[in-house]
C-alpha cells in the first residue's frame, strides 16, 4: 500500500499579518458582538415573557412564552397615535431640512456673497449651544405668537416641527455644503451649456451626483426627529405626543409594564431599521463616482 503524500502548505505571505494580530481581533469582535446582541436579547426574551416574569428575578432562558404583550401595547396607551404623530413629525422635519439644506448649501458652495464666510460660520456655531439653552425661549415664543396671532404653535405638530428644524437646518447645510464642493463644477458647466438654468442643473444634474450626502443628512434628521425627547416633553399634549414621550405611559403609579415597553421599543424600531438598511447603499456609496469620464 502506497504512502499518502500531503501535500505542502501553501507559503504565508510575506505581507500577511501575523496569527496573534487575527486571533485578537476574532477575540475583540466576538466581545463587541456580545456586548451588542446581549441588550437586544434581553429585549426580545423580555417581551415575550407575562409581567410577573419580568417583575421578578431575570432568567436568560424564559420558563414561559407569550405573544400577549404584543396585543396588549395597543391597548394600554394610545400607540397607533403616538406612532403616527412622530412619522409626521419626523418626515416633515427631515423634507423640510433636505429642501431648504439643498438650496442653501448650493448658494454657498456655488456663489460668492457678501457674508459667505459670516453665513458659513455662524450655521457651524449653532450646534455648540446645548438645546436645553433654547426651550425657554421657544416656549415663550410659541405661546406669545399664539396669543397675537391664534396660530397654535405650542401643542401642535407645526410647532415641534419649526422646533426641530433649528437644531438639524444648520447641520444639515453645513455638511451639504462640504458634498456640494465635492461635485465638480463642470457638471454645473455642461448643464448651463445644454440650455439648463440654475435650477435645473441643480436639480437634474448635482442632486443626483450627491445623493449620498443627502440621504445621509436625511438619516440624521429623521433620526435626530425620532428620538427626541426634551422638546417632545415640552411641546406636546395628550393629542400630538410622540413615541418618545408616549412609551412612558406603560409605567404607572402602581406598575411598570416591563414586557409591554419591550414589545414597544421593538415594534417602533422596525421601520427605522428596515429603513436604514434600504438606505444603507447610499450612504456607502462613492459620492461622484462616474460623474466624471
Amino acid at each position: 500500500m502506497s504512502d499518502t503524500v500531503r501535500a505542502p502548505r501553501p507559503a504565508r505571505s510575506p505581507m500577511a499579518p501575523p496569527r496573534s494580530f487575527l486571533w485578537t481581533r476574532r477575540i475583540f469582535l466576538t466581545l463587541l458582538g456580545g456586548f451588542v446582541l446581549v441588550p437586544v436579547y434581553v429585549m426580545v426574551s423580555s417581551s415575550l415573557k407575562p409581567l410577573q416574569d419580568v417583575s421578578g428575578k431575570f432568567r436568560w432562558l424564559p420558563s414561559g412564552l407569550t405573544l400577549r404583550p404584543y396585543v396588549d401595547i395597543w391597548s394600554t396607551i394610545p400607540l397607533a397615535k403616538y406612532f403616527l404623530n412622530s412619522l409626521i413629525v419626523a418626515g416633515a422635519a427631515t423634507a423640510g431640512s433636505v429642501v431648504i439644506a439643498v438650496f442653501a448649501a448650493y448658494a454657498v458652495s456655488r456663489y460668492s456673497f457678501r457674508g459667505r464666510r459670516v453665513f458659513t460660520v455662524t450655521v457651524l456655531s449653532t450646534q455648540m449651544f446645548p438645546g436645553i439653552l433654547f426651550l425657554l425661549p421657544l416656549f415663550l415664543l410659541y405661546v406669545n405668537i399664539g396669543n397675537a396671532t391664534g396660530i397654535a404653535l405650542f401643542g401642535s405638530r407645526g410647532g415641534l416641527i419649526l422646533t426641530y428644524l433649528t437644531f438639524t437646518l444648520p447641520f444639515s447645510i453645513w455638511m451639504l455644503i462640504g458634498y456640494f464642493d465635492s461635485v465638480p463644477r463642470d457638471l454645473d458647466e455642461a448643464a448651463l451649456v445644454d440650455g439648463c438654468g440654475p435650477l435645473r442643473a441643480l436639480l437634474r444634474v448635482v442632486v443626483p451626483a450627491a445623493t449620498p450626502g443627502i440621504v445621509a443628512v436625511a438619516v440624521y434628521a429623521f433620526m435626530t426627529a425620532w428620538g427626541e425627547v426634551l422638546f417632545a416633553s415640552v411641546m406636546t399634549n395628550d393629542t400630538t405626543r410622540t413615541l418618545a414621550v408616549g412609551l412612558q405611559g406603560y409605567s404607572t403609579l402602581n406598575d411598570v409594564y416591563w414586557n409591554q415597553i419591550m414589545a414597544a421599543s421593538l415594534v417602533v424600531s422596525v421601520p427605522v431599521v428596515a429603513g436604514f438598511l434600504l438606505l444603507q447603499r447610499y450612504l456607502v456609496t462613492g459620492l461622484t463616482a462616474g460623474a466624471v469620464k
